[in-house]
């Protein structure tokens, strides 16, 4: 593992890391933001899911998250969106491929050798990140559009590894809208029962545990009737009686300014948990 990229930041150091993923078959790059209290000792972890198109900088650079890790001790950990490399499938559209992998395991070729996101974000990151950095085994999740759909779903499928979850205008129900319907038609192929155990409205139906789900969702976000649609979430939560709380943003649309806005609120969200 090499560290490539070190900035000072509110005391504390925002980082980008590289090494040779032994799950996607590629060398990954991710951010890791350690607060001024990690000179002291171990702190939680909060993992965020950048969106389609995104890698780790898009997260570290424009969503103002430095100031309040540092404010509340967190460490940050933002991985790239999918594998990358000359070897790795891809194509070009911006909504599949390198890019968008959608954090999940692919099982259709040629996307099942690298595109296993499911397993590097809940276990190998997981394992390194403990191995490499002064953090405690307390760990929530956030994320944005597709990574706010991965950050769901990985909460939801695994009870008792997060704290908090939470999620900017995520991709509630991608077995039903157009950029799910592509990219899973592609890395899971065209068995629609199999995409279920990839949707967070199908999956709270069954969660083993009911972690309250936090989302904030700009009103003038373009995306937001066709590949967005929270209340979907919102009403599978109310069948479910899983703790759902949507809130909608008037005047915010899909981009970092967005995020920035509210980046503060998520982080006493995940805080309160984190110290819990």
């Amino acid at each position: 593992m090499q560290r490539i990229e070190q900035h000072a930041s509110f005391d504390g150091s925002q980082e980008v890391w590289s090494h040779d993923s032994a799950t996607l078959g590629c060398t990954m790059n991710f951010g890791v933001y350690l607060p001024p209290q990690a000179k002291q000792g171990p702190c939680p972890v909060l993992y965020w899911l950048s969106g389609l198109t995104c890698t780790e900088q898009n997260f570290i650079t424009k969503a103002g998250a430095q100031q309040y890790a540092a404010e509340h001790g967190i460490v940050v950990i933002a991985p790239d969106t999918s594998p990358r490399g000359e070897n790795v499938a891809d194509d070009e559209a911006y909504d599949l491929g390198q890019g968008a992998g959608f954090y999940l395991n692919a099982t259709r070729e040629p996307w099942a050798k690298h595109y296993r996101m499911y397993d590097y974000v809940t276990r190998e990151l997981p394992a390194l990140v403990a191995e490499h950095f002064p953090v405690t085994d307390a760990r929530s999740i956030f994320g944005h559009s597709m990574g706010g759909h991965g950050a769901l779903v990985i909460a939801l499928k695994n009870p008792g590894m997060f704290r908090s979850v939470s999620a900017f205008a995520p991709i509630v129900a991608p077995t039903r809208v157009p950029w799910g319907e592509k990219a899973f038609s592609a890395y899971l192929g065209d068995n629609r029962e199999a995409w279920k155990a990839w949707d967070a409205c199908e999956l709270v139906a069954q969660a083993g545990e009911k972690l309250p789900l936090r989302i904030d969702q700009g009103e003038a976000d373009p995306f937001l009737a066709e590949q967005l649609r929270p209340q979907w979430l919102e009403d599978a939560c109310a069948r479910a009686g899983h703790p759902c709380d949507v809130r909608l943003r008037p005047g915010h649309d899909h981009s970092y300014y967005f995020i920035a806005s509210y980046m503060g609120e998520h982080f006493a969200h995940h805080a309160a948990a984190l110290k819990d």
